[in-house]
């Protein structure tokens, strides 16, 4: 039984995702993937939206994938991929050359990522659309207190008033 093994934080799946677990499950007869902790991910200065437990429920979820454990560290990959009896280390092409020294014991393969999609970038137009949520959120509430202020100066009605009849 030939097995892949690969890491990752898989946060927000998406295509991509999807996409380079396929190509790496078609390497081999299983698919192997180490989950990024959460607490491993703030160690690299990662936040992300799902917690590791749902994290790991949708990757098991995953047709392609076979088995899914803790990464807690990078010095793991070593004692991981001797003990699944990994034949290869399959990663994103944007850590080319990282883990080359894991040649010895395992075939080493850069896979390229899906372009155009990215968990970054899906993130940074979750948080663009929610700052603009919060302008115009913003913008309902101070034209609500103008409102109100000229309410309570065509009536004559002071905040102190409005205060005690509610």
């Amino acid at each position: 039984m030939k097995t892949v093994i690969t890491y990752g934080t898989f946060d927000l799946l998406h295509h991509g995702h999807v996409r380079i677990l396929k190509r790496l499950r078609n390497m081999g007869d299983r698919l192997i993937v180490g989950l990024s902790t959460d607490e491993f991910n703030r160690e690299k200065g990662k936040k992300t939206i799902l917690p590791y437990d749902a994290r790991k429920e949708v990757l098991e979820a995953v047709r392609y994938v076979d088995g899914v454990f803790p990464e807690i560290s990078w010095d793991q990959k070593r004692d991981d991929i001797i003990r699944v009896r990994a034949a290869i280390l399959g990663m994103g092409h944007d850590w080319a050359g990282k883990f080359d020294e894991l040649e010895e014991i395992v075939e080493v393969r850069y896979i390229p990522r899906t372009e155009s999609v990215s968990t970054t970038e899906i993130k940074q137009a979750a948080a663009r659309y929610n700052a603009e949520q919060i302008m115009i959120l913003r913008n309902y509430l101070n034209e609500a207190v103008e409102i109100a202020q000229k309410l309570t100066q065509t009536n004559e009605v002071t905040a102190i008033d409005l205060k005690q009849s509610s």
